[in-house]
């Protein structure tokens, strides 16, 4: 019936489109958080600055034109 559908898990892709997990380093491009690691928090999935330990959740990165997370993975 649907009822008891399971959550579709979250997928998330950066402003370029390239695919992000938890772990993953990135380049935030709002709230002056510099660079970030993605994180499993108490909210669901957050960026976590490197530089300050401050966190915001993925739904405040989302970039309303594409639908994608406002960051840019960074390649290490």
């Amino acid at each position: 019936m649907g009822l008891f559908r399971k959550k579709k898990k979250q997928e998330l892709f950066d402003y370029d489109g390239k695919p992000l997990k938890v772990g993953d380093k990135v380049m935030s491009l709002r709230y002056e958080l510099g660079k970030c690691t993605i994180v499993e928090g108490e909210h669901g999935v957050e960026y976590e600055s490197v530089e300050t330990g401050r966190r915001v959740r993925y739904e405040w990165m989302i970039d309303a034109h594409t639908e994608n997370q406002k960051v840019r993975k960074l390649e290490e």
